[in-house]
């Protein structure tokens, strides 16, 4: 498998300070007839209200007791085409490099797995791609990977259980064997307590990058990352495609105010050409008055988090003029945001957005409400 795959290395890009680029191309996939144009450097064109696929069909939670939580292995081929049978404009996974230069997908920081009797773990970056590979199930016929294990909050190992696995996959592979028409939201993974040097950034991005631009083709892409350092370098190492800051909206602190708020996202956004923010939505729900200064600043706003999988909470965001939420339950929100966003009511974008300006100020007694929506699925597990 790992000579299949070629790597890539810094010295192959013809410009150490800049990817090659392309034709600057939409972000509204052929799934879509209408957008809304972002009037930023990197074309940016979104349908009206953008649904994406959480880690693909959906994250897994193994302590969960929704069956759905545990149904497909997240980040894996299997989830993100059993996503695209869904209306869906993209998936969202993430992205990480192993030791030899391959780009894996793969949400974690370090693999858990168990050796002679105890659980061990490795961090994905340590790995060369072919010790990453023979974790899981494999695609070799009689071949049998290594038992994956995840760390549940209360600190316990739980075996990784779902009742559709599939094997751990690389971005190329993604993007040759996932429906063309479905776009990527990639998230590019770094260990949120690390502190990574320039050049380090550099070579991990320019190493996704390569693969992007020679396997992407016409797939519309959207990167993101917590990351606030190399979201303004992936910014400034390409221009083909939107760049969007992932922050917590306030809801956690970390040692670098900038990922500490929406007010600081923006300023990452503006002083680094980015294209929009994603936001945990509690974030955004405790601090609505923050969203028409997102809008007025031509930020696009996406949001993620276990309220995305409550309808009444993604039907307010659509009025709040909040342009896309990721979601675990792909097949009911989907269905859902179909029966209350109707074609017609979607065509006029002037429209929509006129009427959700009038309704971003919503009263606290009305967020009160809809955060104490209390289903199981938003409390913590």
């Amino acid at each position: 498998m790992a000579a299949a795959l070629k790597a890539f290395h810094v010295y192959d890009v013809p410009n150490l300070d800049r990817v090659p680029e392309k034709p600057s191309l939409s972000l509204c996939s052929t799934r879509f007839s209408k957008g809304v144009e972002l009037n930023r450097a990197a074309s940016c064109r979104i349908p009206n209200f953008l649904l994406i696929g959480h880690r693909g069909h959906g994250m897994n939670i193994l302590q969960s007791s929704d069956s759905r939580m545990k149904a497909i292995k997240e980040n894996s081929l299997l989830s993100f085409n059993s996503a695209a049978k869904f209306p869906l404009g993209f998936i969202e996974f993430d992205v990480q490099v192993t030791k030899d230069d391959f780009p894996v997908i793969f949400h974690d920081d370090v693999i858990l797995s168990e050796e002679n009797g105890t659980v061990f773990e490795k961090r994905v970056t340590e790995l060369c791609l072919a010790e990453f590979l023979c974790y899981g199930p494999q695609k070799e016929a009689g071949k049998e990977g290594k038992r994956l294990y995840r760390k549940t909050k209360d600190g316990k190992f739980e075996k990784w259980n779902v009742e559709t696995d599939d094997s751990l996959c690389t971005l190329q592979e993604a993007f040759q064997k996932v429906e063309p028409s479905l776009g990527f939201n990639i998230e590019l993974k770094f260990d949120d307590y690390k502190v990574y040097q320039h050049d380090h950034l550099t070579h991990t991005l320019q190493v996704i990058l390569q693969v992007v631009f020679e396997f992407a083709r016409d797939r519309p892409i959207i990167f993101s990352t917590f990351q606030p350092d190399a979201a303004q370098l992936v910014r400034k190492l390409q221009n083909s495609y939107p760049v969007y800051f992932l922050t917590e909206g306030g809801t956690e602190t970390y040692y670098d105010a900038r990922r500490n708020s929406l007010a600081e996202a923006m300023k990452v956004c503006l002083e680094g050409g980015l294209q929009g923010i994603v936001s945990e939505i509690k974030g955004v729900f405790k601090d609505p008055g923050t969203v028409p200064k997102i809008k007025d600043s031509n930020l696009s706003l996406l949001t993620y988090g276990k309220l995305n999988n409550v309808p009444e909470a993604v039907y307010m965001q659509y009025l709040m003029g909040i342009d896309g939420v990721i979601v675990d339950f792909v097949e009911e929100i989907s269905r859902t945001v179909d029966g209350m966003i109707k074609p017609d009511e979607a065509i006029n974008e002037e429209e929509r957005l006129s009427e959700a300006n009038s309704k971003v100020q919503f009263s606290e007694k009305e967020l009160s409400f809809l955060l104490k929506l209390i289903p199981e699925l938003i409390q913590q597990h």
